[in-house]
């Protein structure tokens, strides 16, 4: 990728990260590439999820969420056993999906506060998350949370955004990951069955535009908090 610098030439090759997606499947799609290379080094901290994804369709019956809400566990556990090719379990954060807390509020507080903990126990070196500036509401604050997570660690931690739906965030570097066999990756999203069939009935779908995804993943370095 042109004007993009390759990781494993800068001084995070050997970083620690924690991965922060909004929704399961934003994992593979923004960072799988990210992450087979960390887990295959043993450098993958964790990955969380803000949102239980609750909202990519509808719901007439609070057992209708929950059902969707356990699926799509299970279908975030095995995406990332297929990208890691290991027992990883998840963090799974529940803010309820299209209505993130507000910045101050006791959800997000709790958030803060257990993601800057995992940062120091787990000696994160870096956090990749959507960008602050995409379009969904999700995705931008996991951006935000990420920020502040950094902040809030009291130790090294960089903030690296990657883009599911939106252009590239400005005036950043850019770096990229090493490539991920297409066929393991698209192994990855068709974990995510609810969001690419009709197993649970009418709602989101990602297009075949959407399911296309380069080898590599591209990064943005926005800020590294804590740095002397």
């Amino acid at each position: 990728m042109v004007g993009a610098q390759p990781l494993s030439t800068t001084r995070w090759r050997r970083a620690r990260w924690l991965v922060l997606a909004p929704h399961a499947d934003d994992e593979t799609l923004g960072v799988g590439a990210l992450i087979a290379e960390a887990a295959s080094e043993d450098r993958l901290a964790g990955i969380a999820y803000l949102t239980d994804g609750t909202g990519s369709h509808p719901h007439e019956t609070s057992q209708s969420r929950a059902r969707l809400k356990a699926m799509r566990r299970v279908e975030a556990s095995a995406a990332c056993r297929i990208l890691t090719k290991g027992p990883l379990v998840p963090i799974f954060l529940d803010w309820p999906d299209a209505n993130p807390f507000e910045a101050g509020s006791s959800g997000w507080r709790a958030t803060i506060l257990r993601l800057a903990s995992f940062c120091r126990r787990e000696r994160v070196d870096a956090i990749a998350v959507t960008a602050s500036t995409e379009p969904h509401c999700d995705h931008a604050a996991a951006g935000h949370v990420a920020q502040v997570v950094a902040a809030a660690a009291l130790c090294p931690v960089a903030v690296f955004e990657y883009c599911v739906w939106g252009d590239p965030p400005a005036n950043a570097r850019a770096f990229t990951t090493r490539p991920l066999a297409q066929g393991r990756r698209r192994s990855a999203l068709a974990a995510h069955r609810s969001q690419l069939t009709p197993l649970f009935g009418d709602g989101f779908r990602l297009s075949p535009e959407q399911r296309a995804m380069p080898a590599r993943d591209r990064l943005y370095l926005r800020s590294r908090h804590g740095a002397s």
